[in-house]
């Protein structure tokens, strides 16, 4: 049995046995640009982006069959070649080595021992941390015999050194730029041109590979040409160069060009003596200005193991910002991990890892605003620029830019020229943007000015502005020729506001191109996604929620862009689908190219009253159409309408049809009641629960491909959209019961995906959080995904209760009985206001969550006034300390 465990409380993680399992995979980054993973096979790839791959791009079928990868060679005298990788083709014959894997924040350590052989390999493969652009392997071999052993060792890692699109376009024709050259321990190449048809580059990336050894001797050989290095017959799992000769022709200061690379490096036969071991450290590294030699030169061996030490240390710090103590010390570890995945995913965007073969690199609209929310509770300092820049994205048709460039802020035009809207993307930046004014207090936030994105796509991409070209930028102009701003909260307002008046012939908001699940894609026409029509609604009720908090605080009026006063008129009926369209149409005309620049001046009575309204009655509307009493036992919210408008869920053809999404919303934002709030639990558990793969299923099985709907349909039932247990909905449905005070479902749904996932012989993934779990229970899609904000949120402010409320302090823990230790005690370090804090929940009595409440408050054992407020309490912030303060929250019978 193979067995993922956590080493006692330093979040690193141990895997026996893990040759045996196929698709593992491992990230590693410098934390800007570089971006690699690596297996205990040393395969995986390397790259800055797109067009940088430094070594070949690998799927996950390539982690098994690629031999384009990380090799370190030993021939090894009485018995042959011996990869220390264990990518050989005897090694695979012979399956005789034993391997096992340790990883950390962020390192991944294969232990390869062999008994025949009595020899074992460590091979630890890291990135420093900084702007160089370097992944170091260092190779320790010991030689576990009583004799000595003689082996002579070579490095090969083929170089790729281009774009992964030339992976099958021009793959030959750009070996043809390849001008590759021996310089001391190292091949380096400097492609002439970066190969695209539309328009070909000077290159100026140089990609290398170079070798060290802990006595600091010069290589001996050198194979830069991989054909050569292969040989006639030979495959890179046994190359022949190694079995009949190991001397080159080549020398320091030789070029080879217009070739396939190999940073082949060799070095002189060596000896070790029994007991003894000898260091190696091979390096990748990419370099767009600096001399490639210099950078790589200052990592040698000793200085390896100086930079892993600063390495572990910088990201041991960066993980200490948010850590837990429950009564399961592995649950504690785990959750330590997930937190580790939206900062990967800022850095890697949605591609880059061997799961994730989709995309060019970047995020999407939506996960920009998915990954602020764990950011929020892990790099605060940094959120309120990344909020304010995304907030360029948004368009004044109140749409956005799909294409996300790599620094914040910066949005270009769709460059496949394929128009498409998702009506969710609306929704999530005020989600976000609430959760940073209930934690910061920061209510200016709002009336902050910034410009909107343009392109020549308009009305939702049914027209073009035929008056655009692209050498008048991306920024919305006035009439004059000036870039129009507008406060943020403008912003938000147009976001939704456009939304409720985008309805389909059910008067739910159109579904256009897709919503959250971006499988729902064939539905442009007629498609409705009721879901989001709730989701919608609760943004329109929370902003006028806050803007009589503003009221309160002083506030009597805000300034909108005039043309916007055509969305907040009052004489509309909710009922007048045509009505709304006009409304919409009308506005829409009214900013097809430029805007007038000026501003309207409205009252926040009437703007509060409007948008509570517009909620309420979205509210009342989908209680009353879209609730579905299938029979006594089953009842749950319609999510969607097909494209011949039919609805998606409910009795159909004899068969209950029944989505998670349908139902998260309705809770989430409080339209379904208390009554309806059992029923969809009981529903779901009867429909989509399946404990096989760790939940709840995104759907029950339609049986049908259904093309007026989505591809999602085309996929194999429990794969990706079609009903496998998607870990983001299934942690955005944990969020919706805990809103509805149902701590001990959502609780268990957290568990339960926690348990699947640290059950490796299921799961078969490296602790974390993956987009989805397969048929077989499989974790697939690791790292990058956006479930993972939502699993931190879920324990920090909906487990360990700890919130914002207008800029207070909000305590509301929803911890069971279980979760605390033996002592009674549960807490959490975490950043709130940017400050550290750790909260200590005591509970003595050992009372479960529906007997306890807060009785006390201790800011560094002084105890400090709060207010009872929603089951919780509210503190002042003023008594926080600015560096750091311990807080002890004593529970007590209610």
């Amino acid at each position: 049995m193979n067995k993922c465990k956590f080493k006692e409380k330093n979040e690193t993680f141990t895997l026996d046995n893990a040759k045996d399992t196929s698709y593992l995979y491992f990230p590693i980054t410098n934390g800007f640009k570089l971006k690699s993973s690596v297996n205990s096979q040393l395969n995986g790839d390397l790259k800055l982006d797109q067009n940088q791959f430094a070594m070949v791009p690998v799927s996950q079928e390539d982690l098994q069959n690629n031999l384009f990868g990380r090799h370190f060679w030993m021939n090894i005298n009485g018995f042959g070649l011996y990869n220390a990788s264990g990518v050989s083709a005897v090694q695979k014959v012979r399956q005789d080595d034993d391997v096992s894997v340790e990883a950390g924040f962020l390192y991944h350590k294969t232990t390869r021992t062999n008994d025949e052989l009595r020899l074992s390999i460590e091979l630890t493969t890291f990135s420093p941390y900084g702007h160089d652009n370097v992944e170091l392997t260092k190779v320790t071999i010991q030689n576990s015999s009583e004799k000595p052993l003689t082996f002579t060792p070579t490095v090969a890692i083929p170089l790729y050194s281009r774009s992964a699109d030339n992976l099958r376009d021009h793959r030959h024709v750009t070996a043809l730029l390849n001008r590759a050259k021996v310089v001391q321990n190292g091949i380096i190449n400097q492609p002439s041109l970066s190969f695209d048809e539309r328009g070909h580059q000077v290159n100026h990336t140089r990609y290398g590979v170079f070798a060290t050894t802990d006595t600091q001797e010069a290589a001996k050989a050198y194979y830069p040409k991989l054909q050569e290095f292969v040989g006639e017959g030979g495959s890179l799992d046994w190359p022949k160069s190694l079995l009949e000769s190991p001397d080159t022709t080549y020398q320091v200061g030789d070029d080879m060009d217009g070739f396939e690379v190999n940073g082949g490096i060799g070095f002189a036969e060596t000896t070790l003596a029994p007991q003894e071991t000898k260091s190696y450290v091979m390096s990748i590294v990419v370099s767009e200005d600096e001399p490639i030699d210099e950078m790589a030169n200052q990592y040698t061996v000793d200085m390896f193991d100086q930079k892993f030490d600063e390495m572990r240390a910088y990201w041991s710090e960066k993980m200490s910002s948010l850590s837990i103590q429950t009564g399961d010390s592995q649950f504690d570890q785990y959750v330590k991990w997930v937190s580790l995945q939206p900062i990967l995913r800022r850095i890697f965007g949605c591609s880059f890892l061997p799961h994730h073969d989709y995309g060019r690199g970047g995020r999407g609209w939506r996960d920009l605003w998915q990954d602020c929310l764990a950011l929020l509770l892990t790099e605060p300092e940094d959120v309120e620029y990344l909020l304010y820049n995304n907030y360029l994205g948004v368009k004044i048709d109140g749409t956005n830019a799909t294409i996300i460039g790599s620094e914040p802020g910066e949005f270009v035009a769709d460059r496949n020229n394929i128009p498409r809207v998702w009506m969710d993307h609306g929704a999530w930046p005020w989600n976000t943007t609430k959760l940073y004014l209930e934690r910061s207090g920061n209510y200016d936030f709002l009336f902050r000015t910034q410009g909107y994105f343009k392109d020549k796509h308009v009305h939702f991409t049914r027209t073009e502005d035929e008056t655009y070209d692209e050498s008048q930028g991306t920024l919305q102009k006035d009439k004059d020729g000036n870039v129009y701003e507008g406060t943020i909260l403008e912003h938000i307002l147009l976001q939704n506001l456009v939304q409720y008046y985008n309805v389909g012939e059910h008067n739910n908001m159109r579904l256009e191109g897709a919503d959250w699940n971006d499988g729902l894609d064939m539905a442009k026409d007629k498609g409705e996604s009721v879901t989001f029509t709730a989701f919608y609604a609760m943004n329109l009720m929370q902003i006028s929620e806050v803007l009589t908090h503003l009221k309160e605080q002083g506030l009597s009026s805000i300034e909108v862009l005039e043309e916007m006063r055509v969305l907040l008129t009052n004489d509309i009926s909710f009922d007048d689908i045509e009505g709304k369209h006009e409304t919409l149409n009308k506005y829409f005309n009214l900013i097809t190219s430029t805007v007038s620049g000026k501003k309207a001046t409205i009252k926040l009575d009437e703007l509060i009253s409007t948008l509570k309204n517009m909620s309420e009655a979205i509210r009342d509307h989908l209680r009353n159409k879209e609730w579905l009493k299938v029979n006594d036992n089953t009842a749950f919210y319609n999510g969607y309408y097909d494209n011949k408008g039919n609805k998606l869920e409910g009795v159909i053809n004899d068969h209950v049809r029944m989505t998670l999404t349908g139902q998260v919303f309705p809770l989430m934002s409080d339209i379904a009641t208390s009554e309806q709030t059992k029923d969809i639990i009981a529903s779901s558990k009867e429909l989509l629960y399946d404990q096989k793969v760790g939940g709840y299923r995104l759907n029950n099985n339609y049986n049908e491909v259904k093309l007026d709907m989505g591809r999602l349909f085309g996929f194999a039932f429990g794969h990706k959209e079609n009903g496998a247990m998607f870990s983001h909905m299934a942690m955005m449905f944990a969020n919706a019961l805990y809103q509805q005070g149902e701590t001990k479902e959502a609780t268990s749904i957290l568990e339960e995906i926690y348990e699947h996932c640290m059950d490796f012989d299921t799961s078969k993934i490296y602790p974390g959080i993956p987009e989805y779990i397969d048929p077989d229970g499989r974790g697939m899609y690791h790292y990058l995904t956006g479930s993972a904000s939502w699993f931190i949120l879920n324990v920090v402010n909906e487990m360990f209760g700890v919130k914002g409320h207008y800029g207070k302090l909000h305590l509301k823990p929803s911890l069971l009985k279980h979760q605390f230790n033996a002592d009674g005690k549960a807490s959490i370090s975490t950043l709130y206001r940017e400050r550290k804090v750790t909260i200590t929940y005591t509970n003595v009595k050992q009372l479960s969550h529906d007997d306890y409440q807060i009785k006390s408050v201790l800011f560094n054992n002084e105890e400090v006034p709060f207010e009872h407020v929603d089951n919780g309490v509210i503190i002042d912030p003023s008594h926080l300390n600015d560096d750091y303060t311990d807080i002890e929250v004593i529970l007590d019978e209610v």
